[in-house]
């Protein structure tokens, strides 16, 4: 078989694939979504970090927020990121419809862009004190395991979802490499925040490539300067890149304290609380022994 008749089998299967994800996106991304949750609720049953995943009243809201934020995506945005992206890439807009590469090209750059995009997203969250009013609802949680990877205010997910409908119409992506992306996004989430760590040998190399739960248990430390560290969801490179990185907590990762000081009373944070508190004005600050306020005096 000649090059270009190879590269036309390659192509034309990558074709295929990518169709296969496109079609059946809307199952993929459940089927993924109950399989990833199902297996990782397991192992962090079996092998504990922290003794995190004890059935709490603060998994039902968690669970709850993931509710709600479906349903409001579903409501707010007709058209989200997979059905854009068929949209604006069938007509040959954004970036990779002037460059035009193949498949086996754009679709893995495009979802490199998208995880670098959720990087800076994250960072942002963290830097910007009204974005960081929505993102404190996700780092008040006081544990960490499983259900803490959808716990995330129904606002901060619309911001979310605006920035990737953008991102989709600037760079006209391949609709599967949107597929892929959202597929690790909801993995990783999950993942990240499992209540499990592995053997040290494995963890050191594991997160050379991706983020661990230990890499990122770090970032959900009461202590601001850990909080503001770690922020990628899949690939470790851009903490790395971007000086962001912390190789480890000040405390032990199994007994370090999680949550936002100033968030710790249990009646902010059942379901209803968590749905006004970012609207809420800050309660008293509560220190944190060895590290400073986790507030920023602009969110007071």
């Amino acid at each position: 078989m000649s090059a270009a008749a190879s590269a036309a089998v390659i192509a034309a299967t990558g074709s295929d694939f990518a169709t296969l994800l496109v079609d059946n996106e809307a199952m993929l991304r459940l089927g993924a979504f109950a399989v990833v949750l199902l297996l990782l609720a397991v192992a962090e049953r079996r092998w504990p970090a922290r003794g995190d995943a004890r059935a709490a009243r603060r998994q039902a809201a968690n669970l709850g927020l993931v509710v709600i934020d479906t349903l409001m995506l579903r409501v707010a945005f007709p058209l989200l990121a997979v059905a854009l992206a068929g949209q604006v890439h069938g007509r040959g807009g954004g970036l990779f419809g002037m460059l035009d590469w193949p498949p086996w090209l754009a679709i893995p750059l495009a979802v490199l862009i998208f995880d670098a995009a959720i990087y800076w997203q994250h960072r942002l969250l963290h830097l910007v004190p009204p974005l960081w009013r929505l993102h404190r609802v996700h780092h008040s949680d006081i544990a960490f395991d499983v259900t803490t990877g959808v716990r995330f205010h129904p606002f901060e997910i619309a911001l979310s979802m605006a920035i990737k409908l953008a991102l989709v119409v600037a760079l006209g992506p391949h609709p599967a490499a949107v597929v892929i992306f959202e597929l690790l996004l909801s993995a990783t989430s999950l993942f990240t925040h499992a209540d499990f760590a592995f053997p040290p040998r494995v963890e050191r190399t594991l997160r050379a490539v991706v983020v661990t739960p230990s890499m990122h248990r770090i970032h959900h430390s009461a202590r601001r300067e850990e909080t503001d560290s770690n922020y990628g969801f899949n690939l470790s490179l851009w903490d790395r890149v971007f000086g962001s990185y912390r190789a480890r907590p000040a405390g032990h990762e199994r007994s370090m304290p999680l949550g936002v000081p100033q968030w710790r009373d249990p009646a902010t944070l059942g379901l209803g609380a968590l749905l006004v508190q970012p609207f809420r004005q800050t309660p008293d600050t509560v220190a944190v022994p060895q590290g400073r306020q986790h507030e920023d005096a602009t969110d007071a």
